[in-house]
């Protein structure tokens, strides 16, 4: 019988008695300020890249790495740390990696070194990858299946959107008002009090009692991610057809190859393959990796742009984005609105389909352009349009998994959009780079940035139309249009 969207999202509740409504959205709170800190502290260091050079003596490799470090560890160890949470408890995995998330942020905001702050930006990746998947299990496991469940994965995205969104103007008035050390220091206190929270208001679940972690799987799968990764951020530095970097993305590929292979193979399967028969789990997971390679992207050209070309101030910049942080919040919020009516599947359409309008516009871009035509506009479109698609495909993805795999699930759409970020960025900034006009003598001039931050802006248009296309025929068609066909 053909899978149909209702009963994607139909999902048997993972406890006889759920949650009261004020302890299920403590829960949701307390997950979501996890989520905040790991998300923010992906762009928030952006802006005090020059005063960290300065101050620790960095190269410009080591600037690089301050950022390659996070990533490649959050990236690398995502799934592992969702299975964690099914088999050791996601409040213990939780708890976990926000103490080492934590305690890593004091350690870099301390560093005295150039490698001691890249080593604390490392240990910060891998308690983000333990936590982050730990989240969104946590929510749909105090949260009953239903309208409630789909508002709470709302929050969770509109936080973990606003997140990423807030990084610049956060990291602006911390480095403008304190120090760049201050742009970790802020970790502290804050993730102290969630601590606090989630020792008070959390409970312990799990659904992999008396199963053994799958330890050759779980090395394979972080090897392969992580080498992936890496061999995504050298292509910024090295290009893409450079042997290094073509023989780090080739070994990433092949130890995800021999991953799937020991997997199909494996008792207690770290990932079971056929997870990705069920086509909400698998289509909605290409969809949001397509998504995820656009809006990373957007944040980093539109703040580029507003500093190299307008001549904005990183806190002006950090400003004029506001209206696009809260555009994405108030889409991501808005969805579980609409889906009942429009369905979920159709909504991540449109919001796909919006959002390429909004960068389409923004592809227009001038060297003189102005706040209103430039980035107020645009950026709200392309926001809107992302949260509207980003929280009824999490909707979808993590609904259709069997409770004992839902901290992997959840493992599995962070890293379809941390991956997905990553490599829309180094494709996007690749592209943006060979349409920039080579400089032949001087500094070059900022309007020479325009033609390649359009031409990218066009290539992710295309993007979001594809994966619009990809939803269509892929997600789960609606119960109600399955009834008309027959």
């Amino acid at each position: 019988m053909p899978q149909t969207e209702s009963d994607s999202l139909r999902t048997p509740p993972t406890t006889p008695a759920s949650l009261p409504a004020p302890r299920a959205w403590a829960v949701v709170l307390t997950a979501c300020a996890g989520q905040f800190l790991v998300v923010l502290d992906v762009s928030v260091v952006n802006v005090a890249l020059p005063s960290m050079r300065t101050d620790l003596g960095l190269s410009a490799l080591g600037l690089q790495w301050v950022l390659n470090a996070y990533a490649i560890a959050f990236a690398g160890f995502m799934l592992l740390g969702g299975r964690a949470s099914d088999l050791y408890g996601r409040k213990a995995m939780f708890l976990l990696g926000l103490g080492l998330f934590t305690a890593a942020s004091v350690a870099g905001g301390l560093a005295q070194e150039g490698w001691q702050l890249v080593a604390a930006r490392a240990v910060q990746g891998l308690g983000a990858a333990v936590l982050s998947p730990a989240t969104l299990t946590l929510i749909t496991a105090a949260v009953p299946a239903g309208a409630a469940r789909t508002r709470a994965i709302g929050t969770w995205t509109a936080v973990g959107a606003a997140g990423g969104a807030a990084g610049g103007f956060v990291g602006g008035v911390l480095v403008d008002l304190l120090s760049w050390r201050w742009v970790l220091l802020i970790n502290v206190p804050v993730g102290v009090l969630v601590l606090v929270a989630a020792l008070l208001w959390l409970r312990e679940s799990r659904t992999g009692a008396g199963r053994r972690l799958d330890l050759p799987g779980a090395v394979l799968v972080t090897a392969g991610l992580a080498t992936l990764a890496y061999g995504i951020v050298q292509t910024e530095e090295a290009g893409w057809t450079a042997p290094a970097t073509l023989l780090t993305l080739l070994g990433g590929l092949a130890l995800l190859g021999v991953f799937v292979v020991v997997e199909a193979r494996t008792a207690e399967p770290l990932m079971r393959l056929s997870i990705f028969r069920t086509r909400a789990v698998s289509a909605a997971n290409v969809a949001i990796l397509l998504c995820g390679s656009s809006s990373f992207g957007m944040w980093f050209f539109m703040t580029t742009y507003a500093q190299s070309v307008l001549a904005y101030t990183p806190l002006q910049a950090g400003l004029a984005l506001v209206p696009s942080s809260l555009s994405v919040v108030i889409g991501s919020k808005l969805a579980p609105h609409l889906m009942p009516a429009v369905g979920a599947r159709n909504l991540a359409v449109i919001g796909a389909l919006v959002g390429a309008a909004g960068f389409a516009w923004q592809s227009t871009l001038t060297a003189d352009g102005t706040f209103l035509g430039t980035i107020l506009g645009p950026g709200i479109l392309m926001m809107a349009g992302l949260g509207l698609a980003t929280t009824p495909l999490a909707a979808l993805a993590t609904s259709s998994a069997a409770p004992s795999d839902a901290g992997l699930v959840s493992g599995l759409v962070n890293t379809s959009r941390t991956m997905g970020g990553a490599l829309g960025l180094a494709v996007l900034s690749t592209i943006a780079a060979a349409a920039t006009p080579a400089v032949t003598s001087g500094a070059p001039d900022p309007s020479s940035l325009v033609p390649g931050y359009a031409l990218a802006f066009r290539v992710a248009t295309g993007v979001l139309i594809g994966a619009a296309a990809l939803m269509l025929l892929w997600l789960p068609k609606p119960a109600r249009t399955m009834a008309r066909r027959g």
